[in-house]
């Protein structure tokens, strides 16, 4: 009897356990459904349109097998390293199963990386290639055929977007257009300014040659600024990045004086919540000192 009751006890707690997670799940099945979509379809979708931009073509098919592979291998590296090293199985499932998760998104933060830096590239190139384009107009081109000269000359990333201008254009979109694509493709306020400028001059008429010298005379002064700025906020960059590497200075100083003093940190389960919590309240003073001394130009 005892026996029979302990496992209705046992059979009750799993039920009970099992409706708390089983009701909000239900009541929320259409958002947890978008959220699982979009953290698989979503961001496979996001990999394809960002390639787009770094003018890499890769096959869907291909962007696909590469999350799932990097999801197995990320979890069967945790398994390995929490199951068969340390003999801790339970946590080396869950810890499996958070790592294949994470593997979705490390493409993400890489991707707006490469993205930005080939933004940087392209802002550093526009004053060669708006000068180009101003001689090239003054030598009696056509804005397609300055663009086609500007792109034979540039090197990449400014002669893929301009290639780019000029084969939408053989297929039939305006120039506006294009340059309007262009715009959303490289969102700086020097490219706003130069697509805004080509526009308005196209249906008012006007000096295209002078109002690219003028975009020039304004990013390269926009560029002296910035530089002056970075020169002014170097050295409280290096006062953060400082500051942030103090705790882990002073603990490598303590493991390597005194490691007993320094065990209880990482065996104790006190000592290891003090040290994430420092650790997340050194990222976060970090990531605020380096918001007070970026300066946007």
């Amino acid at each position: 009897m005892e026996a029979i009751l302990k496992i209705l006890g046992q059979n009750g707690i799993a039920l009970v356990i099992g409706l708390m997670v089983f009701v909000p799940v239900f009541r929320n099945a259409q958002k947890l459904f978008i959220w699982v979509e979009d953290q698989t379809i979503g961001v496979r979708n996001f990999i394809l349109e960002s390639l787009e931009k770094l003018f890499i073509e890769i096959s869907p098919e291909k962007i696909t097998y590469g999350l799932i592979g990097m999801a197995i291998f990320s979890f069967l590296l945790m398994v390995v390293l929490f199951g068969f090293i340390m003999g801790a199985w339970g946590i080396s499932v869950v810890m499996g199963l958070l790592a294949a998760f994470l593997s979705f998104k490390i493409p993400k933060p890489v991707l707006n990386y490469m993205i930005e830096k080939r933004i940087k590239e392209y802002s550093g190139q526009m004053v060669d290639s708006l000068t180009l384009l101003s001689n090239g107009i003054r030598a009696g081109l056509s804005m397609p055929q300055a663009l086609g000269m500007v792109a034979a000359e540039m090197p990449a990333p400014t002669s893929q977007e301009y290639n780019l201008i000029l084969q939408q254009q053989r297929i039939g979109v305006t120039l506006e257009e294009c340059l309007e694509n262009l715009a959303a493709r490289i969102p700086t306020e020097d490219n706003e300014m130069f697509v805004t400028g080509v526009n308005i001059l196209k249906e008012t008429g006007g000096n295209l040659s002078e109002t690219f010298d003028t975009i020039v005379t304004v990013i390269r002064e926009r560029i002296r600024i910035a530089q002056k700025i970075e020169q002014y906020t170097a050295s409280g960059m290096f006062q953060g990045m400082t500051i942030a590497a103090m705790p882990f200075g002073i603990g490598g100083i303590y493991a390597a004086t005194d490691p007993g003093s320094m065990e209880r940190v990482f065996a104790h389960p006190l000592g290891i919540a003090l040290m994430v919590a420092a650790v997340v309240l050194d990222g976060i003073g970090f990531f605020i000192i380096l918001k007070i001394v970026k300066i946007k130009v």
